[in-house]
This record gives structure tokens, C-alpha cells and sequence, in this order.
């Protein structure tokens, strides 16, 4: 199984518009962070989007993405669904809508915003195309299938708003979570590479902090644990030589895979 980080900062990217602070002139390439998505390629050869971020369509082209069999969205914050529109490129190639897989909650907010692209009527005029979706709604704790590759959906807390982790095979996926809850830590259990949302040094009211996110980390005990959701707080080569073994911050168009060496 491959995962490519697509994208690794908070709402509002790093640099943020107008910032003077250091991180955000970094000329570190890994300091540079689009809003948060991810690509999981599975063995059978299976690749699942997780979220929709504003720049999806960049993230997409460098990560040299041409193919893709099914859209997860964790929430319906715009951060996380608001690129949808550059799904165009691969429902035209495959003739037919993608596959989108979200909370019911999630689900009415896509329909409520994105008619357009979730309504088969009215059809689009000749010579024209349009992204098209089909919603496929699922629950917590119940897995479901994309071709041979089971999906089980994890609720997080993030303030207001419900959310959902992914546990596919031994990877498991989660950002914007404020805790992870006894049910959540049962679901992810055993994994080898686990993602999780660290924004920022001090504590947020939806968001784990880093130091909330390193103890969810030594308590999961995955080989692997990427800090993924981060702001302009850190600069990346900082945060990495400050965090425990077996804990990394990730930076975006990283691959990492099940039976590789560690990425340095």
C-alpha cells in the first residue's frame, strides 16, 4: 500500500496570505503546505482521494495523479471539499460519476453546494462537461467496499462538527480531530502508519496540539506516525528533529509505503 500526502497545512495554508513570519518566506520546499488531502493505493491497485482540498487540481499534477476509483471526505469544511470542481478531469475519463463516500451529515452539505455536480438534471449542454458525483453515504463503524478494499469509518470529535477517520489495511488516516476516543483508538488499533492532525504548539479547541498529537502517538504505538494539518507554527526540519523516534511531520507530495525504509 502507497500513501501520498497531497496535501499538509491548516485552512489557511502556509504562507499565509500577507504573513511576515519566518516560516512562512522559508525557502524549505517541505514549508510550503496546501490544504490537507491524501491518495491511498491500495495492493489490488485501488486509489481512493481522501477530501477535495482548494488546490487539488496542483496537488493532483505533481503528485502525477491520472487515475482515481473513489472520493472519501472526512467533513464538509471548505478546506477539506471546495476543489471538488477539478474531479472533472477524471469522471470525463471514466465516462461516468465518481464514486463519493461521506457522512449523511457531510453528504447534504455537498448536495446543498454543489447541485451542479450531484443532480443528473439538468444534463450539461453539448460540447460542455461537468464534474459528476455519485453520493454513496456511510456510517461509523461499519466498513464498506471499493473494488476488493475494505474502508472502515472512525468518528473524531472537531468541535461542532462530526468527522471521519479512515482505517484502510494498515494505514489509518485522521485530521482535524480533537481527541481520539476510546472507540477510535479500538478501530486503530494495530495499524502500521497512522496520520493525525497536530496544528499547532498551544492547544486548540478542535484541533490536537502537537504535543496532544505526540501522546496520541506513543499511546497508539504505530510504527510510523505523520503529523499532518500543520500551520505556519513550525518550520518542518524544527519539528522533525524535535519529535520522538518513529514520529515525523509530513510535508506535501510525500509517498511513504507499508515496506519501505524510512523517508529521511
Amino acid at each position: 500500500m502507497r500513501l501520498t500526502f497531497l496535501g499538509t497545512g491548516t485552512s489557511f495554508g502556509v504562507p499565509q496570505i500577507g504573513c511576515p513570519c519566518a516560516v512562512c518566506h522559508s525557502s524549505d520546499p517541505r514549508d510550503k503546505r496546501t490544504r490537507c488531502g491524501a491518495l491511498i493505493e491500495t495492493h489490488d491497485g485501488t486509489r481512493l482521494l481522501i477530501d477535495t482540498p482548494p488546490e487539488l487540481r496542483l496537488q493532483l499534477v505533481a503528485a502525477h495523479v491520472d487515475r482515481i476509483d473513489a472520493v472519501l471526505f472526512t467533513h464538509e469544511h471548505a478546506d477539506h471539499i471546495h476543489g471538488i470542481d477539478d474531479l472533472r478531469a477524471f469522471t470525463i475519463q471514466r465516462r461516468a460519476p465518481l464514486p463519493m463516500y461521506a457522512a449523511p451529515e457531510t453528504l447534504a452539505v455537498l448536495r446543498e453546494r454543489f447541485p451542479y455536480i450531484l443532480d443528473d438534471a439538468p444534463r450539461p449542454l453539448p460540447g460542455t462537461t461537468r464534474p459528476e458525483g455519485h453520493l454513496i453515504d456511510v456510517h461509523a463503524g461499519t466498513p464498506f467496499h471499493v473494488n476488493h478494499t475494505s474502508i472502515l469509518p472512525i468518528a473524531v470529535p472537531h468541535g461542532r462538527t462530526p468527522v471521519f477517520g479512515f482505517r484502510i489495511g494498515d494505514i489509518g488516516y485522521v485530521t482535524d480531530a480533537k481527541s481520539l476516543p476510546p472507540a477510535a483508538r479500538d478501530a486503530l488499533r494495530g495499524v502500521k502508519i497512522l496520520v493525525i492532525n497536530a496544528l499547532l504548539r498551544h492547544e486548540h479547541p478542535t484541533h490536537l496540539s502537537v504535543g496532544e498529537a505526540v501522546r496520541v502517538a506513543i499511546e497508539m504505538g504505530a510504527q510510523r506516525t505523520y503529523f499532518t494539518h500543520l500551520t505556519h507554527d513550525n518550520f518542518h526540519a524544527t519539528l522533525a528533529a524535535e519529535l520522538p523516534p518513529g514520529i515525523f511531520p509530513a510535508y506535501d507530495n510525500l509517498t511513504v509505503t507499508l515496506d519501505e525504509d524510512v523517508p529521511a
